[in-house]
C-alpha cells in the first residue's frame, strides 16, 4: 500500500529542509489512515487509532474505549430523547451523563474482565482487523488530511522560527510589490513590508536584498505573514546595536528616540558606564558607526544627544544644533519656553518646523519657541515616543 522508499525519502526532506519534525508527520500519516478506516469500515461513536512503522510499512489499527458506569452513562433511549440537548451518543444530558453506546464505552465489570485495575474514564485498547483495500475515497480522505497535517506542522514550525526574531532586524529578497506594498522572500515565509512602513523616496527592484525590523509575526489561512518595517523607531535602534557594542554590552542605553524616517531623526543616549562617552560610542571613530546606519536609512539625517534627568539640560540638547538663550520650564504641564537669537532661530525651528517637533517627541515636553523680545515663533506638542 506504501512506497516506504518515498514516503522515508519525504519524511526526511521535511524534516532537514522545512524543519517539520518527523515524528509530526508520522502523527499525520496515522491520524490520515485512522480518519480513513472509520470514514470507510467504522461505525458510529467508534474511536479508532492508528500506528504507521515507516521503516516496515506496518500498519495496526485500533478501537478504543472508554470506561463508564451508570454514573457516567444512562441506557434508557426514552430519557435522552426527552432532553433537546442530546443530539448524539456522546451528548450530555442534563445531570451530565450520555447514552450508552457499546462502540464507545465499556462497563467497568467488563473492563475488571480485562484489566483487574481498571478506573472510570481509562481507555481500553482493542486490536482490530486491519483492511487492505481502503477505496478510493478513504484513500483521497487521507491524502487530504495528511496534506493539511503538513501544512499545520509547516505553519507551527515557521511561526516558532520567526517569532524567536520577532524584535529583530531580518533579511530577504524583494519578492514582487503590489500596489505599493512589497513582498519579501524571507525563505520559509513571506514578509511583507507595507507602503506605510517604508521609508519614504526609497526604491527597490525584485531580486534585491532588504534589511527591516520584523515587528510581528501574523497566521492567516493563506500562511504566515512577517510583517516589516523600515520607518519603525526600533529598526534605528536595532542598526545602532549592530554597530555598537557599547549597546549591545549595555555600558549604554537608548532612553528616547524621535524619528521622521527618511529625513531626520533625534536619539538620546545614556552611558552606565561614566568612563564611557555615549554619543561618541554612537558615532564612532571618524563618524564611521553612524555613516553606516545612515547609509542604510538612504542618507538620513541622525542627532545623537546625551540624555539628561534635568529638564533644561535635555531640552537645550534635543533642540541642537541650536544654540538656547533661555529656558523657563513648567514642569506641572510639562511645557518649556525657550528664547534664541535672532541668528538661532532657523535652526531651533528647523525646516518645516521639523527640529522643534522631533525635540518635543523626544523630550516628551511640549516647547515653545519665541525670539529675545518673547516673541512667539513656533509650538511643537509632545507626543508619545513609539
Amino acid at each position: 500500500m506504501f512506497d516506504l522508499k518515498v514516503i522515508n525519502s519525504v519524511l526526511n526532506e521535511l524534516e532537514e529542509v522545512r524543519g517539520i519534525p518527523r515524528a509530526s508527520i508520522i502523527e499525520a500519516i496515522e491520524s490520515a489512515l485512522a480518519t480513513a478506516y472509520k470514514k470507510e469500515y467504522g461505525k458510529k461513536g467508534q474511536i479508532i487509532r492508528t500506528t504507521f512503522d515507516p521503516n516496515t510499512g506496518e500498519t495496526h489499527f485500533f478501537q478504543v474505549k472508554i470506561v463508564v458506569d451508570d454514573s457516567r452513562v444512562t441506557f434508557n433511549e426514552d430519557e435522552e430523547s426527552k432532553d433537546a440537548s442530546a443530539s448524539s451518543e456522546t451528548d450530555s444530558l442534563k445531570d451530565g451523563r450520555v447514552l450508552y453506546n457499546p462502540e464507545h464505552h465499556l462497563l467497568l465489570e467488563d473492563a475488571h474482565k480485562i484489566k483487574k485495575d481498571a478506573q472510570l474514564d481509562e481507555e481500553i485498547i482493542f486490536p482490530i482487523e486491519s483492511k487492505g483495500d481502503y477505496g478510493r475515497i478513504a484513500a483521497q480522505t487521507a491524502k487530504q488530511v495528511i496534506m493539511q497535517k503538513i501544512r499545520e506542522a509547516e505553519k507551527t514550525s515557521v511561526v516558532a522560527e520567526f517569532g524567536k526574531r520577532e524584535g529583530e532586524i531580518v533579511t530577504g529578497m524583494v519578492q514582487r510589490m503590489e500596489r505599493g506594498n512589497i513582498f519579501v522572500d524571507m525563505g520559509r515565509a513571506t514578509g511583507l513590508l507595507p507602503y506605510e512602513e517604508q521609508i519614504p523616496g526609497e526604491r527597490f527592484s525584485q531580486g534585491e536584498r532588504v534589511r527591516a525590523y520584523l515587528y510581528r509575526v501574523e497566521e492567516s489561512p493563506r500562511g504566515v505573514f512577517l510583517r516589516l518595517s523600515r520607518s519603525h523607531p526600533k529598526f534605528l535602534e536595532k542598526l545602532f546595536e549592530a554597530e555598537t557594542p557599547e549597546l549591545s554590552n549595555g555600558a549604554v542605553i537608548i532612553k528616547a528616540i524621535a524619528r521622521e524616517a527618511g529625513y531626520r531623526s533625534k536619539i538620546a543616549v545614556l552611558a552606565v558606564d561614566n568612563h564611557i562617552d555615549p554619543v561618541g560610542a554612537l558615532v564612532g571613530q571618524r563618524g564611521v558607526r553612524v555613516s553606516t546606519v545612515m547609509s542604510e536609512l538612504r542618507g538620513e539625517k541622525i542627532d545623537i544627544i546625551e540624555w539628561s534627568a534635568e529638564p533644561k539640560k535635555f531640552i537645550e540638547e534635543a533642540l541642537s544644533p541650536a544654540k538656547i538663550l533661555n529656558i523657563v520650564v513648567d514642569e506641572t504641564q510639562m511645557s518649556a519656553v525657550v528664547n534664541v537669537s535672532e541668528d538661532q532661530q532657523s535652526l531651533a525651528i528647523g525646516k518645516g518646523g521639523q527640529n522643534v517637533r522631533l525635540a518635543a517627541k523626544l523630550t516628551g515636553w511640549r516647547i515653545d519657541i519665541q525670539s529675545v523680545k518673547g516673541k512667539e515663533l513656533a509650538v511643537a506638542e509632545s507626543s508619545p515616543i513609539e
